[in-house]
């Protein structure tokens, strides 16, 4: 990896590269956007849209007349990308927007940033409007460390795979999902996770904004009697200090008697002080390792 410095602000020679801006959309509410996020989509000589439709009728609400309105998106993003890049190498700025909130955030945006930074292009972020972030603060869940996943795999095996990976994580979880998803994701989470707090955050920063607090078992009732409706942003608890300490106790537990041994001596302990510390750790005499050792 080669070190790169960016920036940002620096004056741009002639001849040199535009700069490829991340602007932040409104997740609901028009009055999301700021005065700087207007003001770049005005500037800019080329607008990426995730879904052109959508973000024309942004620009219409404030009044922003696009000189280049590109559709940038999952499944163009192969031929998009590169004809993006090479008019920001020609000295030409471009702007990417999603849908709503954040570019880059679940969404092929991240992608066109890779490609800018190997050009050498200026990434410059445009903040703004986020939904997973606006669901933590109100949560009233931990906010101290927190881990975003955003959209769970569709296949149960999957979401559980995936869901099993953050058990003993302690910092809180922020998913997105879908409203005719989101009680089969409970369920799953209930199984996987075990009861937890939890918080629903549905319609962010829209009319209809609500936030459904409790544990996971009482999110599901509440959706049983509510209909789920709008799109969700999913804030649970992380595990305990006990629950992470009692994963790190027995991270040997699949370990077979030798290679639990075999594992302190790679750290450079002798074969008698790594039987000793195999003994400690799973609660038995050293002569009972021996022994089982010796018998083997």
């Amino acid at each position: 990896m080669n070190l790169t410095c960016q920036n940002s602000f620096a004056a741009r020679k002639e001849g040199e590269p535009g700069s490829l801006y991340l602007v932040a959309t409104p997740i609901g509410n028009l009055e999301d956007m700021t005065y700087r996020a207007v003001r770049m989509l005005q500037e800019c000589d080329i607008i990426a849209a995730e879904d052109t439709r959508q973000t024309r009728k942004l620009l219409t609400h404030f009044n922003i007349q696009p000189k280049l309105l590109f559709s940038y998106h999952e499944h163009n993003k192969g031929a998009s990308g590169p004809e993006i890049i090479r008019y920001i190498i020609e000295g030409k700025n471009a702007a990417i927007v999603s849908d709503a909130g954040l570019p880059a955030i679940s969404d092929p945006g991240s992608d066109l940033v890779r490609l800018a930074i190997a050009e050498g292009i200026s990434v410059i972020p445009i903040p703004g409007a986020n939904a997973a972030l606006s669901g933590l603060i109100a949560s009233g869940l931990p906010t101290e460390r927190f881990t975003f996943i955003g959209f769970l795999p569709r296949e149960k095996k999957d979401i559980i795979a995936q869901l099993s990976s953050f058990q003993t994580a302690q910092g809180t979880l922020l998913f997105y999902e879908s409203p005719h998803r989101v009680k089969k994701t409970l369920e799953i989470m209930s199984e996987t996770l075990g009861e937890r707090r939890a918080v629903l955050a549905r319609e962010l920063t829209k009319r209809y904004e609500e936030f459904v607090r409790g544990s996971i078992t009482e999110c599901l009732e509440w959706l049983e009697e509510h209909p789920p409706q709008g799109e969700y942003c999913i804030i649970v608890e992380g595990a305990s200090k006990e629950e992470e300490q009692r994963e790190k106790d027995s991270w040997w537990q699949n370990l077979s008697l030798d290679a639990h041994v075999e594992h302190y001596q790679n750290q450079g302990m002798s074969r008698k002080d790594a039987m000793k510390k195999t003994a400690a750790d799973r609660g038995v005499s050293k002569r009972d390792i021996y022994n089982s050792l010796l018998s083997n």
